[in-house]
């Protein structure tokens, strides 16, 4: 499993002006329904903020992986947000994220999901990555990263 090939490059942004948690949800929502076409951006947006319901997606070191299992998914899907300045996300750490892994997964796909969140847990609890993430200038470079470290992780 490579989480490059969960992205695409239209799923992958850096924007300046969000200015909250729901406001960057809504936009993960947005580029994720471009890619699957059965659920709408509504959908995806109302999956998202159910599971923060739950308990915050933030893992901490500005860093926050909201996920969540919709029927209308026929695959695993994801988006990366890099955001200019973190938003308060009510994380463990009490910091502010600027980084945001959103995964869309089918209903059934249990432990696919299990799988991809232990991965992007190992990827982004490196402090060597989130540099190299947070120094990218734009979203090409940080799908290649993403890229990258998935050559170096199983290569």
């Amino acid at each position: 499993m490579n989480i490059g090939d969960l992205l695409a490059p239209e799923r992958v942004h850096c924007q300046t002006d969000v200015s909250s948690k729901k406001r960057a949800l809504e936009m993960l929502g947005e580029m994720l329904s471009n890619h699957l076409p059965k659920l709408t951006q509504g959908e995806i947006f109302d999956s998202l903020l159910a599971r923060e319901r739950l308990g915050s997606t933030g893992l901490g070191h500005g860093v926050a992986i909201p996920h969540g299992r919709l029927a209308g998914a026929s695959e695993a899907c994801a988006a990366l947000l890099k955001l200019e300045k973190g938003v308060d996300y009510d994380a463990p750490d009490s910091e502010p994220v600027d980084i945001l892994f959103a995964l869309v997964v089918p209903a059934d796909c249990t432990d696919e999901h299990l799988q991809i969140l232990a991965l992007l847990a190992r990827m982004f609890s490196d402090p060597e990555t989130l540099a190299r993430l947070r120094s990218t200038s734009g979203p090409s470079d940080l799908l290649t990263l993403v890229q990258e470290w998935d050559t170096e992780d199983t290569g």
